[in-house]
C-alpha cells in the first residue's frame, strides 16, 4: 500500500534496546495508533518504550502498557522555545536506538535528529524527508493523498519495523479510579435498560457536529421505543451544545458537562454502555476498543481516513457534491451535510443493534447510508 524509500523493505534485523515513539496529537489518532504500538510492544520485548506526547491526550493510553516512560511536549506556548531545547538535552541523554514518528509533522523528525537518534522512520511527506534515515512514502494521485485509513497508516510503520503480529483491534483500559469515577456518577444501572451515550461535540470543528436538536429528536425517540437510559457527554467547551440538547429533549436525557466527565471516565463509560451514538471524533474509537456497536455521523470528514473495519460500527452520512470537504467550518455557510440529514437515517442504525439486543441476534457488516 505504501512506498519505501530505502532497498531494504523493512527493518526486522535491528534490536533496538531504547525505542522512542512519537504519540499522535488527537485522541482519535492515538486510539486508531494502539494496535501499531501493540505490535512494537511485542516485538521489540527487550526495549525500553518512551512515548513523546501532548500531555492531553496521556490519559488515553494509562493503563495499556504500550510504554515504559513517558515524555511531554512543553505545554504552555510561551515556554515552548526553553522546554524544546530541554526536550531536546533530555531525549539526548537517553541514547535512543529508534524513533518511530506516527505524527507526520516537520517538528518531530527535527527534534529526533537534534536528539541524535540513529535510526528515524516515518512518512516523508511536510518537507521532512531528509531528516529522516528511513522514509515511507504515502499514495499520492498528483499532489492529492489518496485516503488510507489511518489504522493501516500506523500498522504499515509496525510492519515496516518488522513486525509481524499486526492487528486491526485497537487497545484501551480503565482503570480502578476511572470506573469509581463513573459508577458515582450513574448510580445504580438497571441490567434489563439498555443504556445509550451520546457524544455531540467535536473539538475539531462545527464542520463535524450533527446538531444538538437533531440528537434531542433521536434520544427522545430512543427513550419512547426501547425505554433506553441516554445519557449525553460533552466537554468543557461545548457547554451551548449542552444547553441546547437540554432545551430540545422531551423525554428524559442525562447530560453530563458540568463538571465535565474527563477521557478516563469517558471510557469507563463507554466500555459499559450498549450504544454509543457520536460524530466524527475521537470517543467514535473508544467503542471500537471496547467492542461496544456505535453509530457515526458524518458530515465534512471523509471516513476513508478513519476506517477501522469495526464490525460493529455504523456510519451515517448523506452524498452531497460539496461532501466530504474536511472544512471545521463549513465554508459555504449552510452546512447541508448536517442539516440535511434527519433523525430516522440515524434511528434505523440505531434500530439495528437495540433492536436486535431484544432478539439477541448479531450485527452485520458496516453499512453506510447514502
Amino acid at each position: 500500500m505504501l512506498v519505501r524509500d530505502k532497498a531494504n523493505q523493512s527493518m526486522g534485523g535491528i534490536e533496538p534496546r531504547r525505542i522512542l515513539i512519537f504519540v499522535p496529537n488527537w485522541v482519535g489518532d492515538v486510539v486508531m495508533a494502539t494496535a501499531a504500538m501493540r505490535a512494537i510492544r511485542r516485538h521489540f520485548q527487550g526495549a525500553h518504550i518512551v512515548h513523546l506526547m501532548k500531555p492531553y491526550v496521556a490519559d488515553v493510553l494509562s493503563g495499556t502498557g504500550l510504554s515504559d516512560e513517558q515524555f511531554f511536549w512543553p505545554a504552555r506556548p510561551d515556554s515552548q522555545h526553553s522546554g524544546r531545547l530541554g526536550l531536546i538535552g533530555d531525549l539526548r541523554r537517553r541514547r535512543f536506538d529508534l524513533a518511530v514518528l506516527l505524527t507526520n509533522s516537520f517538528r518531530s523528525a527535527l527534534i529526533a535528529r537534534l536528539a541524535g537518534v540513529e535510526r528515524r522512520v516515518g512518512y516523508a511527506r511536510d518537507a521532512r524527508g531528509w531528516l529522516l534515515t528511513d522514509r515511507l512514502r504515502p499514495l499520492r494521485q498528483g499532489r492529492r493523498f489518496v485516503p488510507v485509513p489511518a489504522l493501516d497508516y500506523y500498522n504499515d510503520l509496525a510492519r515496516y519495523l518488522g513486525c509481524e503480529e499486526v492487528e486491526d483491534r485497537l487497545a484501551l483500559a480503565t482503570s480502578m479510579e476511572d470506573e469509581s469515577s463513573i459508577d458515582k456518577r450513574l448510580g445504580s444501572l438497571d441490567p434489563e435498560q439498555p443504556l445509550v451515550v451520546l457524544n455531540p461535540g467535536a473539538n475539531y470543528g462545527s464542520g463535524k457536529c450533527w446538531p444538538a436538536e437533531k440528537y434531542a429528536a433521536l434520544a427522545d425517540a430512543v427513550v419512547s421505543r426501547y425505554g433506553a437510559r441516554v445519557v449525553a457527554s460533552l466537554g468543557p467547551k461545548e457547554r451551548a451544545i449542552a444547553d441546547r440538547l437540554q432545551a430540545a429533549a422531551n423525554r428524559p436525557i442525562e447530560v453530563y458537562v458540568d463538571p465535565p466527565l474527563g477521557l478516563g471516565p469517558l471510557r469507563a463509560l463507554i466500555r459499559r454502555c450498549h450504544l454509543l451514538v457520536t460524530n466524527d471524533t475521537g470517543p467514535r474509537h473508544f467503542a471500537a476498543a471496547f467492542d461496544v456497536p456505535v453509530v457515526t455521523i458524518f458530515g465534512s470528514s471523509d471516513p476513508a481516513w478513519t476506517e477501522t473495519r469495526f464490525g460493529k460500527e455504523r456510519v451515517v452520512k448523506l452524498d452531497l457534491d460539496c461532501q466530504p470537504c474536511m472544512a471545521r467550518v463549513c465554508p459555504l455557510g449552510h452546512h447541508d451535510c448536517m442539516q440535511k440529514l434527519e433523525p430516522d437515517l440515524v434511528l434505523e442504525k440505531v434500530d439495528e443493534f437495540l433492536g436486535m439486543r431484544q432478539t439477541g441476534s448479531e450485527p452485520g457488516r458496516l453499512n453506510v447510508v447514502q
